[in-house]
């Protein structure tokens, strides 16, 4: 699947090469093999060397390590042309994410900013218009670090979230990437935690396990009740005029257009 669109992105470290397999089988729209915060300084040859012999036989994308560390150059020359999608940690605007922005563009390959810093959600607008940027991911975990808050508060991290949702729309691309949902034992959280993402903006969420893929794929999809209203809006508007009324409802182009976005997130 086309990574920009891509509603459930699962992270395997870049160290297990034995679990590469098992998460491209556990249905998640796109793979991302982490060469950066999964694997250990000593182990970050090898896990380059692992990911890129999969990649020579199969799809999937990469978290490099970010730009200024002793692996950034290697991971994108070698990997870069060979990924769906390259995720570019602790990224900021500025001369670094232009400069990997413009070589993967000239790979033909997407550029997924994880924006995980406070200057980074501070400079969201000017990243998300990057040259090569083709969509925004969220890193909670990070940041909440930096602002000594818990990464699970989302009243705490609400601007953050809502800058990311904002500084794509206004760039044009597809609506962010929701960070990872750390407790794997709590399916009712992660579900509150991915529907709130939907309704702010967001139109994926990473996962850090394959039983996640399920939950979240079920809310981020449209519901039942959505779709057959957002159909009603297609059908009514098919008729002709330029302003309709729908179940006493005002129905013009705004409306319309979040009627089709919305059919076609129904997949």
């Amino acid at each position: 699947m086309d990574p920009r669109v891509a509603r459930t992105i699962l992270f395997v470290p870049g160290s297990r090469p034995d679990r590469f397999r098992k998460a491209a089988a556990s249905g998640a729209d796109l793979v991302v093999l982490d060469l950066e915060d999964a694997v250990s300084p000593d182990s970050k040859a090898e896990a380059r060397r692992s990911v890129r012999e999969y990649l020579a036989q199969a799809a999937a994308a990469v978290r490099i390590n970010a730009a200024g560390t002793q692996w950034h150059r290697e991971d994108l020359e070698k990997l870069g042309a060979i990924a769906s999608a390259v995720m570019v940690p602790k990224a900021e605007a500025g001369i670094a994410l232009t400069e990997v922005g413009r070589s993967l563009e000239a790979m033909g390959t997407p550029l997924l900013a994880l924006v995980e810093t406070a200057a980074g959600i501070l400079d969201a607008r000017a990243i998300a218009a990057t040259p090569g940027v083709s969509r925004l991911v969220f890193g909670s975990f990070d940041l909440a670090a930096e602002l000594g808050v818990d990464p699970l508060d989302r009243e705490a991290l609400g601007h953050a979230r809502t800058s990311l949702v904002l500084a794509s729309a206004a760039a044009g691309l597809a609506g962010p990437v929701d960070s990872v949902h750390s407790q794997l034992v709590d399916e009712a959280g992660l579900r509150e935690e991915t529907e709130l993402a939907r309704r702010l903006g967001f139109t994926g969420k990473l996962c850090i396990h394959p039983a996640q893929v399920s939950v979240i794929e079920a809310a981020m999809s449209p519901r039942r009740e959505q779709l057959e209203w957002a159909r009603k809006i297609i059908e009514a508007s098919e008729s002709g005029g330029a302003v309709l009324a729908v179940d006493g409802a005002m129905v013009d182009k705004p409306v319309i257009d979040r009627a089709r976005r919305m059919l076609q997130a129904g997949r």
